[in-house]
């Protein structure tokens, strides 16, 4: 099989799309999976499905949210799969720099805590760069639903990470 071409003769290849993309799909899996062995796994899984499919896209623009939903999927295979499925390995995390700000660890593992509900749309939001609309159809839902779980994503993440002397304030009140 050759992918050096589309079959529209665009001459976007699948190894262009995988060289544009693997940063995004890896960081993706790897805040599904929460571990790296995995998330590496996930990826190439989802790259060989990906590249025997590939001739038959159509549409170029819409490569990269059909190889996270490639992602997503391989994953919940996964999942199926492995009932051995391990969580958060915290010495692999490289989705947030706990050394960048004094609360990165905090932030982390609030992140960790969302449910997969919300996780999933945010992740796609910010690692991937979707649009509502484009999370809707890869999540198989509303668009005022992923809009929703985002929200409520965001919302979780603030109560989380609340700095300290801002709950101390709050409870002097009570």
């Amino acid at each position: 099989m050759d992918h050096a071409v589309t079959a529209d003769g665009s001459g976007n290849s699948f190894d262009d799309a995988v060289r544009v993309h693997a940063g995004d799909l890896f960081r993706y899996a790897y805040w599904l999976a929460r571990n790296r062995q995995q998330a590496e796994d996930v990826v190439q899984e989802a790259l060989l499905r990906g590249w025997r499919a590939f001739p038959r896209i159509k549409e170029p623009a819409a490569v990269k949210s059909w190889l996270f939903s490639i992602v997503k999927n391989e994953f919940h295979r996964a999942i199926a799969k492995d009932a051995r499925h391990v969580g958060l390995d915290a010495a692999d995390i490289d989705i947030i720099d706990e050394r960048a700000s004094p609360f990165g660890m905090e932030m982390r593992d609030a992140l960790m805590a969302l449910p997969v509900s919300y996780a999933e749309p945010l992740a796609l939001q910010v690692l991937g760069g979707f649009t509502c609309a484009e999370i809707a159809a890869m999540l198989e839902t509303t668009e005022g639903a992923v809009m929703t779980r985002l929200t409520r994503a965001r919302q979780t993440l603030k109560r989380l990470v609340q700095p300290a002397e801002t709950k101390e304030r709050k409870g002097e009140r009570s």
